[in-house]
């Protein structure tokens, strides 16, 4: 299946120089008078070799339709990142290593797509947004309002988020999982 280069989010697979590549983090890049690209860090499933390519933003990528299995994400212990299915109470358990920037925005009971491939978890597909709640900021400024200045705001995952003065600690905001941008207060 293909779609834009501009959809991708970490924890894809997608066909990349007919080999199966995991979606490890995607940045999106408007270098100046330059035509925007995204830069995506791949990570090849058979070999595990990681390197980082160039997209254009056009660019249609083939999106490798895996089994997609509904899990919750439970909690993680250092490095292993606890996943359950609801209907079978199974666990899974993946490494950060797998899931690359998408540990980012796992949050204890996110309802998400483990991706198996011959029958191993190869990744996750995140929902478009999650609800992360603001753990440090700097104080909310209360006469301030909806401009282009932004302060960086650490959320529970450890996600550091550019958002609008007026948002205080213990505040939730809904994120973009392929941008991690500020969208809105939950």
């Amino acid at each position: 299946m293909a779609i834009p280069a501009t959809q991708m989010r970490p924890g894809m697979i997608i066909k990349h120089n007919e080999q199966l590549h995991l979606v490890f983090t995607v940045e999106h890049r408007t270098p100046g008078n330059l035509r925007a690209f995204i830069q995506a860090k791949l990570r090849n499933i058979k070999s595990g070799a990681m390197f980082e390519h160039r997209f254009r933003s056009g660019d249609a990528i083939e999106r490798v339709i895996v089994d997609e299995v509904n899990m919750e994400f439970l909690y993680n212990d250092g490095d292993d990142y606890y996943f359950m299915n609801p209907e079978d109470f199974e666990q899974t358990v993946l490494k950060r290593s797998t899931l690359g920037d998408a540990v980012e925005y796992l949050t204890p009971n996110l309802q998400i797509q483990v991706s198996y491939f011959d029958g191993v978890a190869v990744g996750i597909e995140l929902p478009q947004t999650v609800e992360l709640t603001v753990m440090e900021t700097e104080p909310g400024i209360k006469s301030a309002t909806a401009s282009s200045v932004t302060k960086p705001a650490t959320t529970e995952t450890g996600l550091v988020v550019q958002v609008p003065p007026f948002i205080n600690e213990g505040e939730k905001i809904r994120v973009d999982t392929s941008e991690g941008a500020y969208l809105g207060r939950a």
